[in-house]
């Protein structure tokens, strides 16, 4: 019996929900299998067994795997309770079943991934795989040099602890950022604890795999090949980074060293050569 699906992921590849979702169903008594209640979400469903969700049988639904340009303005959920517009608003009917891994608020953009595979989306949100998500935000003023090196520190908010694994400055107000954690809105939280406000924030990479040129707004699904890319985090490079804080005073020090060391060395000759005036005159009365 071990060569079963697990429920829970079972009746999410159904379209049924999260395994989290699924979870809640079976522990309430909503699920059967071959007519016998089922409690627990680690029950192994057999291929031809047939299974229920309140008296209406599920099956499985064919493996997709795509990917979406989230525009501003769409909330990240099946049905919204305020009655905003959400991203299955983009899909069509045959991937409503789809599941978003992971979020971006309503006012943040980039790129989404979306699946009926639990497996793939258990492993790009575990906090142990560590796969790395990146965005590009623009703030309402110029980020200070030291606040850079409080993101990389970590902030403590009212979430608790918030930090970025990598900074860079793009422009004053302008700044690359590249996180493993995924609290919710964890960058607009860290920015306001500064006291900033984002204007504007896109995703761009999750973990090797970059937002392409498709447009906000569209969708495609994803080969077997960028899947691979999703999982694993690129090899890094050495990267030129913007200065973040003012160079120390050693620093400084260290660097008029050299110069101070070669002025010295050119005053010294100097000293032992005449002005190239008196130099001259002399030379004339020798000559006559």
């Amino acid at each position: 019996m071990s060569d079963g699906t697990r429920l829970n992921k079972y009746l999410a590849s159904c379209g049924v929900g999260s395994r989290r979702a699924c979870d809640l169903l079976v522990q309430e008594g909503h699920v059967e299998i071959n007519g016998h209640p089922c409690l627990s979400p680690a029950q192994k469903v057999q291929p031809g067994d047939f299974v229920k969700v309140d008296g209406r049988r599920v099956i499985a639904k064919q493996t997709n795997v795509i990917m979406m340009h989230k525009p501003r303005g769409l909330v990240c959920t099946k049905a919204d309770e305020l009655g905003r517009n959400t991203i299955y608003e983009l899909l069509p009917g045959s991937l409503q079943h789809l599941n978003h891994v992971g979020r971006l608020d309503r006012e943040s953009e980039g790129l989404l991934i979306m699946t009926n595979d639990g497996t793939l989306s258990q492993s790009l949100l575990h906090p142990s795989k560590n796969i790395e998500k990146e965005y590009i935000v623009t703030a309402n003023q110029i980020v200070r040099d030291d606040h850079l090196d409080q993101f990389l520190s970590g902030l403590y908010t009212e979430d608790g602890k918030l930090q970025a694994k990598e900074i860079e400055r793009l422009s004053p107000r302008r700044i690359r950022i590249v996180l493993i954690t995924g609290h919710k809105r964890q960058i607009r939280m860290m920015f306001k604890t500064l006291g900033y406000s984002v204007q504007r924030l896109v995703r761009i990479r999750i973990g090797s795999f970059q937002l392409t040129d498709i447009p906000p707004g569209k969708w495609r699904p994803i080969s077997e090949e960028e899947i691979a890319l999703i999982k694993t985090n690129p090899e890094k490079k050495k990267r030129i980074k913007a200065r973040r804080t003012p160079r120390s005073k050693e620093a400084k020090e260290a660097g008029r060293r050299p110069a101070r060391k070669a002025a010295k060395k050119a005053a010294k000759k100097s000293l032992r050569r005449p002005p190239a005036g008196l130099a001259k005159k002399q030379s004339l009365k020798r000559k006559y």
